[in-house]
Parts: structure tokens; C-alpha cells; sequence
């Protein structure tokens, strides 16, 4: 599957285009739940193609607050119970600038039961989660969340002092059973930007650098592999579950301005 997710690079023109399309196009809260699917068609089909996109009630679910209490740092969590099944999964903002904000591509070490991460909403909008199965197949799940500004948000410190430590890294690791899988949260210092924050001191816009690709293995075997974007939270936070097998966890990432990292970490030992 190639992805297409929308380069931050063309911003402005996606702005200038929702805001050339009139009262229709226009998102927000005012949005009729016409408007908000035919968003959706169109964002699907820049995505997938073609490729018939099933609604679930059960191979994904959506949890996001109805109402964002910080646009910038918006919790979702994504549950795919089946296990076996789930060969990756995206997750759209329907009206974020940018609407792809992730996908992840699960490996042979991956537990893909449920992943939480953080996200910039930056106005009442329909997310969307798509998973794909392993026989190639997509199925959809929704929810609807209030929240605005979250993309053009300062980070409330200089761009300098945002920077500062990127690429660091930390993981902490849940109680671990014998042949059961690891829930481990990651967490990267990188500022995210989105390429709409204005710098509060010089009133000039910092351009978008964001983590555009994440991987992490257990030993020789994958986890997963995020391709991201500017919807991504500052300083990334991902829960996940592995299946260990005695090696240490290794993470890689990389951004969109050539900055790439390299950590590892051990897991405990299991405990009975």
C-alpha cells in the first residue's frame, strides 16, 4: 500500500484551498453530518484509492474525548481485539491540515491489542481509524471530537529551549508475566512542529519538523514501523505491547529535516 499522506511542505496551499471552497467545504463546528462524509469520501480516496473502506463495530475501536480538555495533546487510544488479524492500522484527523496523522505497520513482535499515542486536533472534526487485515482487506471505525487550535499552538518556551535534548528518549516498562506480552510506553523529546506555531518572540512562523518515521524492534523481530506527521503531539508518547523474546528493545527515528536516533532498552525479567 503506498500512503499519501499530505507533505507539510504543502501547507499553506492546503489552507488556502479549504478556505477558497466556501461554506460547504468549510470545517467546524457547523458542519452538517453531510458535509463531514463527504470530507471523508474525499480523504479516503486521496489515501486508499479505490480500495472499498468496510465500517467495524469490532476489528477497531476510537477512544478520544467528546470534548478536548488541550487541543495540542488530545488522547486516543486504539483498540483492535482480533488478535492475528490486524496487519496495520491509520488514523485520519478529518479536518487537521494535514489529515493523515499516522500509520502503523505492525510486525511479527507486535501485540497491535491496543496502542495509545497524543495527538493535534485543530478543529471539531471526525477521526477516522482504518485498519488493515492480513488478507488486504480495510474497515473503518469514527468518532467525533471537539477541539480547535490544537495544530497552531504555542509550545509556551522558544523554539531554542524546545529543541533542546532532541531526539532523547525514555521507555518505561509495565509488570511483565512469562509468556505474556509487554506494555511499554516510549517517550521521545522532539518538538513536533506543525509549521503553523508563531515563535513568540520574532512573530514569524517555525517551520514544520516533525518525526516522520519510528521504528521499534525486539530483538531481530519487529514491532512496528510509524510513518508520522504534523499531527503528531510535541514530544511524542506511545503506549504499545510486544512480545518479548529475551532481547533488548530498539527504537530508531527520524525527521523530516535528516535528524535521526538510535536507542535501546531492557525489558525486565518476568515475574510470576
Amino acid at each position: 500500500m503506498t500512503l499519501k499522506i499530505a507533505p507539510t511542505a504543502a501547507l499553506a496551499l492546503v489552507l488556502a484551498t479549504t478556505a477558497l471552497a466556501g461554506p460547504a467545504r468549510a470545517a467546524g463546528a457547523s458542519d452538517t453530518e453531510q458535509e463531514r462524509t463527504a470530507r471523508w469520501q474525499e480523504i479516503a480516496k486521496s489515501i486508499f484509492g479505490d480500495r472499498t473502506i468496510e465500517k467495524t463495530d469490532s476489528l477497531v475501536k476510537i477512544d478520544a474525548p467528546a470534548r478536548a480538555l488541550d487541543a495540542a495533546l488530545v488522547p486516543i487510544t486504539l483498540t483492535m481485539p482480533e488478535d492475528g488479524q490486524i496487519k496495520a492500522v491509520s488514523l485520519i484527523i478529518d479536518d487537521n491540515p494535514a489529515p493523515y496523522a499516522a500509520r502503523f505497520e505492525f510486525g511479527p513482535a507486535a501485540d497491535p491489542a491496543e496502542l495509545k499515542l497524543r495527538v493535534r486536533v485543530n478543529n471539531y472534526t471526525d477521526m477516522h481509524a482504518v485498519v488493515e487485515t492480513q488478507d488486504g482487506k480495510l474497515y473503518e471505525a469514527k468518532q467525533f471530537v471537539k477541539a480547535s487550535g490544537g495544530c497552531s499552538a504555542p509550545m509556551g518556551m522558544s523554539d531554542e529551549e524546545a529543541m533542546k535534548g532532541m531526539g532523547d528518549m525514555r521507555m518505561k516498562f509495565a509488570e511483565t508475566h512469562p509468556g505474556k506480552p509487554v506494555e511499554a510506553t516510549l517517550m521521545i523529546r522532539h518538538p513536533n512542529f506543525s509549521g503553523m506555531q508563531m515563535n513568540q518572540v520574532t512573530r514569524d512562523y517555525t517551520p514544520a519538523r516533525y518525526i516522520d518515521k519510528l521504528t521499534v524492534s525486539a530483538g531481530d523481530k519487529t514491532v512496528f514501523t510509524m510513518t508520522g506527521d504534523i499531527s503528531i503531539a510535541s514530544n511524542p508518547v506511545i503506549n504499545f505491547a510486544f512480545k518479548p523474546d529475551g532481547k533488548p528493545l530498539r527504537v530508531a527515528a527520524s525527521d523530516n529535516a535528516g535528524g535521526s536516533w538510535q536507542h535501546s532498552f531492557t525489558p525486565p525479567s518476568p515475574t510470576n
